[in-house]
């Protein structure tokens, strides 16, 4: 019997809600990412999915990669089995916007009190550097029981890694360098391989996943035979190849390919990270003819096809259903990839294309022409949602004539000038800088002073906006530009 002033009811409540597929997750991920994380998304597809296969470059043809075609991924009536990737991202963005907007409804963001703020500032200043690649491995050198000379070889081969823990010069190079012998070197290089990250200190990736399976005990498994001695087969994913090669059935293959997808291609990683990157551009744009032209960087993404292996498999149906099942959907997933790759190409060639058309003055002149451009331009053009062009955008880089430039940067808001014609901001801080570059050292020009030369080129803007540009630039104030003879 429920208590005084206690209530019990119960109440029918019909919701909506949409569920994000892990395969609408990973064409997003696809859509997103940088040219040269773009392979390693990539090859987790093809340890995930067996019916995946990696090309070789000279086995690309139309009839294998074309990605409109069946390639007996899924029967015509299953509605998976074509989607519209367009509409697609469009629904994902609105999920994305209605839980910003949940969350600031509901008071998902809040002032902290204070106290909070005091507790919050004693664990930043509480926190520690993180300790680097090279400091982790020389604690453990200092603790290794070695000769003078070997720890002096280990000095220099820690020395001579990358950030992924790869050796950036052969021992023969290391060891005319430091001056010792080949054969210190070359123990040095063994006690490195024993240290922990497990793969450290390895010449190539097949060395350092040959480590890693060694250290686990795995040094004369399967696994380790297709590293040591079927790698490039490997890399292209080819378990029917490697089946044959080494007379063992595709799910002992299977089982190691398995295995070797769990080790760490690059165990030096985990540790503090570099903040300098190397930035490759996804598309570049050169001028031929008289006519500017898209090319589209395709090093850093492999070809991939659906197995005819496991296709054939279904058509002679000889499998039990559950097994037809997994694979059906296997190649689904697949297709779904393939098309996704295609998808993203596609996206990032039409968003770059119509960049051309709205800066087209850029490209012939330089920074100085850039015109004001928003994304929700270029959406409505190509047909997707703003927040698409973003993501398309996003880590993203176009080579020019001049320079390398994020694809972020030709999108800004700016100016109209008593001509009518449009600036971008990009464009009048460049102004900026090259009233500034002109000026006479010995009587700077004051931010009022710009605010009328900058009248004179037809742009109005105000003098709060000229200090603004011009802190942005990291050009001092004209009072501390002052130079004296």
């Amino acid at each position: 019997m429920s208590g005084p002033g206690l209530n019990q009811s119960f109440q029918q409540r019909q919701t909506q809600q949409l569920m994000l597929a892990p395969q609408m997750r990973q064409s997003l991920k696809i859509l997103q990412v940088a040219a040269l994380d773009l392979r390693a998304t990539i090859q987790e597809e093809l340890q995930a999915n067996p019916t995946l296969e990696e090309m070789p470059m000279d086995d690309v043809s139309l009839e294998k990669t074309t990605p409109n075609n069946d390639e007996g991924a899924a029967p015509d009536d299953d509605p998976r089995a074509e989607m519209d990737f367009g509409k697609d991202f469009q629904m994902l963005e609105k999920i994305g916007q209605d839980w910003r907007d949940h969350m600031s409804d509901t008071g998902g963001v809040r002032q902290s009190s204070s106290e909070e703020e005091e507790r919050r500032q004693h664990f930043y200043d509480s926190l520690t550097t993180e300790t680097s690649l090279q400091q982790h491995l020389m604690q453990q050198a200092e603790l290794a029981d070695c000769p003078p000379g070997v720890l002096e070889a280990l000095r220099y081969l820690v020395g001579s890694l990358d950030d992924r823990g790869y050796l950036t010069a052969t021992l023969a190079d290391i060891a005319l360098l430091s001056t010792l012998p080949l054969d210190t070197v070359q123990a040095a290089s063994k006690l490195l391989k024993s240290f922990d990250p497990p793969g450290i200190g390895a010449e190539n990736l097949g060395d350092c996943l040959l480590t890693q399976l060694q250290h686990q005990g795995r040094g004369k498994s399967v696994a380790a035979r297709i590293v040591r001695d079927h790698f490039d087969l490997l890399v292209r994913r080819r378990i029917p190849d490697l089946s044959r090669k080494m007379g063992l059935s595709p799910e002992i293959i299977q089982e190691a390919v398995e295995i070797i997808g769990t080790l760490d291609p690059a165990p030096g990683r985990r540790f503090a990270d570099d903040s300098n990157r190397v930035v490759v551009a996804d598309v570049s744009v050169e001028k031929e003819n008289g006519e500017w032209q898209v090319f589209l960087n395709q090093d850093y993404i492999p070809r991939l096809r659906l197995s005819s292996t496991y296709k054939d498999l279904i058509a002679k149906g000889k499998l039990s259903k559950q097994e037809g099942d997994y694979l059906r959907e296997k190649l689904r997933s697949g297709k779904f990839i393939i098309n996704a790759i295609e998808q993203r190409q596609r996206t990032i060639e039409r968003i770059t294309r119509e960049i051309i058309k709205h800066q087209h003055e850029f490209f012939e002149e330089g920074v100085s022409k850039l015109k004001p451009l928003t994304m929700t331009q270029i959406a409505d053009i190509i047909g997707v949602h703003e927040t698409t062009v973003s993501r398309a955008l996003a880590n993203k880089y176009i080579k020019t004539p001049h320079g390398v430039f994020e694809m972020k940067f030709f999108f800004t808001s700016g100016y109209q000038s008593q001509a009518g014609e449009a600036v971008a901001n990009t464009s009048v801080k460049e102004m900026i800088a090259d009233i500034i570059a002109a000026e006479d050292p010995g009587a700077p020009r004051s931010d009022q002073e710009i605010v009328g030369l900058l009248d004179e080129k037809g742009l109005k803007i105000a003098r709060r906006t000229v200090a603004k540009y011009r802190e942005e630039l990291g050009l001092l104030p004209s009072n501390l530009r002052r130079r004296y003879d």
